[in-house]
């Protein structure tokens, strides 16, 4: 096992994110902008955190310290000096008119986006290159700026174009998807000169795209799975950039995310009802009990019980979901379903809950202790997504004896040893075959009729609990790119 001696020479990273466990969070972005950074302090880099004055931000920590107050994009921020529960620094930019309002990161209260979304992440992206450059109010300076998603990606395009000595940048694609397209008329605020706004940087299709910016201009690309680095850089995933991305494929790693193994550990998980762990399995069961009790789900506890906490959207095959529910029930199972998403997936789900009432519900919120109870209660976890840059909920599932039943795509299968492999020894969940409904249903069967075999069931859960699924060894991966452009 490598070491966890902190480095020797150490590096000193600020990462950049829109979002950030447990200040505000609305996927996996925010769980890996707080449990990285920690995993990066433990190997000696000095990581600090760059993150916008949301309300939630703010309010956690009424008597920050005021660091310094810059002007950018004509826009006066205050730096606040904070840290996360962990005790990872973080740089707060406050700003009250771009990120003090009601509503999510992204979007309104109803769900809309906000109007100004390029001003409002053009002033985070242009305080970071500010940060990471002569310029900085700080005696601390980075190495290297660490951008996360197309929210921070206009950095890397603004330290391109300094004139005077600079951090290098780094770009992590968490979901190729979402790539901060805007008309153009929106880069005048940004100050992006003619040379930024051409093919070979921002302009897509006549708009203008951050996340482009980044992929041309950052010093390093990485993504979060293997998998997930080879499908981008191919039509059918690379989502209208696989062009530039097989155009920079010596700078592009994909790394694995790791999971936060102390916020995630059935032996001692204060959201659940029964801890658990290997030697204690049958500890597991009257978490199931708590789980239906909690949401309401009557029926027979000796069936299996699917369990599936997404964003409800098509990417994540919720559709499939619902059109393998008849399949699914007459296999025995009941099913749980938790999130908030699309309205007309929420409706289809709503009806399946009103055909099937005593074996089908669903849950349209998200709650934290909730998303541990499921994974802790239900026999089996759903991920049928069309494709999955890493996902964590199927390592949160293994770790808690609760073998995923996923897609075939991304960080999936590097991170789930099928069932039905030939040369897999110690299967930890089962994986479909194809991105359909009948996919899912044949990947399910197989898992159901696992499940009867208490013996084999038992072998797969404690494979899948054994499995390392923590930061170390992709922290010390990020370590070895930050090396590699800082110089």
């Amino acid at each position: 096992m490598p070491s966890s001696e902190p480095d020797s020479n150490p590096i000193s990273v600020l990462f950049v994110t829109p979002e950030c466990t447990p200040l505000v969070k609305t996927g996996g972005l925010g769980d890996v902008s707080a449990s990285l950074p920690a995993a990066l302090r433990r190997l000696g880099v000095d990581a600090r955190i760059l993150l916008p004055g949301y309300p939630q931000v703010i309010d956690a920590d009424p008597s920050a310290t005021e660091l310094a107050r810059v002007a950018v994009l004509d826009h006066g921020v205050r730096l606040l000096d904070t840290q996360l529960p962990n005790g990872v620094p973080v740089v707060v930019a406050d700003c009250p008119e771009l990120y003090f309002r009601p509503g999510g990161p992204y979007q309104t209260e109803d769900g809309t986006d906000w109007e100004d979304n390029a001003l409002r992440f053009g002033v985070l992206s242009r305080l970071a290159s500010l940060l990471g450059s002569n310029e900085s109010p700080f005696d601390w300076l980075p190495d290297v700026i660490h951008c996360n998603d197309w929210p921070a990606a206009l950095a890397p395009v603004y330290l391109r174009h300094l004139s005077e000595g600079h951090a290098a940048s780094m770009i992590t694609i968490h979901n190729l998807a979402f790539q901060g397209v805007f008309p153009p008329a929106q880069a005048t605020a940004l100050r992006l000169t003619r040379d930024m706004l051409g093919p070979d940087q921002l302009e897509y299709w006549g708009k203008v795209s951050f996340l482009k910016g980044a992929l041309t201009c950052a010093d390093a690309i990485t993504t979060v799975s293997s998998t997930y680095a080879r499908e981008i850089q191919t039509a059918a995933q690379g989502m209208g950039l696989d062009g530039v991305l097989r155009e920079r494929f010596k700078d592009l790693h994909g790394i694995t995310n790791g999971i936060d193994t102390t916020e995630w550990d059935p032996l001692n998980d204060p959201h659940i009802a029964s801890p658990y762990g290997p030697l204690t399995l049958e500890k597991k069961y009257p978490n199931k009990l708590a789980l239906k009790r909690r949401v309401g789900l009557a029926g027979s506890n000796e069936k299996p019980l699917m369990g599936m906490v997404s964003r409800l959207t098509q990417q994540k095959g919720v559709d499939l979901l619902v059109g393998a529910t008849d399949a699914l029930l007459a296999m025995g199972a009941q099913v749980i379903v938790v999130g908030l998403g699309e309205r007309d997936l929420v409706t289809a789900l709503h009806t399946q809950a009103v055909r099937h009432p005593g074996d089908f519900v669903v849950v349209n919120e998200f709650d934290e202790s909730l998303a541990h109870q499921v994974e802790a209660g239900c026999d089996m976890f759903l991920m049928p997504s069309r494709f999955e840059p890493c996902g964590m909920n199927q390592m949160y599932s293994q770790r808690y004896g609760t073998p995923p039943i996923a897609n075939a795509t991304g960080g999936l299968i590097d991170t789930i040893e099928d069932d039905s492999r030939s040369n897999t020894d110690k299967p930890t969940g089962f994986l479909m075959g194809d991105t359909t409904s009948g996919a899912l249903e044949l990947a399910a069967k197989r898992a159901v009729v696992a499940w009867k075999d208490q013996r084999r069931w038992r072998s797969i859960q404690l494979s899948g609990m054994a499995k390392e699924f923590g930061w170390e060894a992709s922290a010390r991966k990020y370590v070895e790119v930050y090396r590699k452009i800082a110089g």
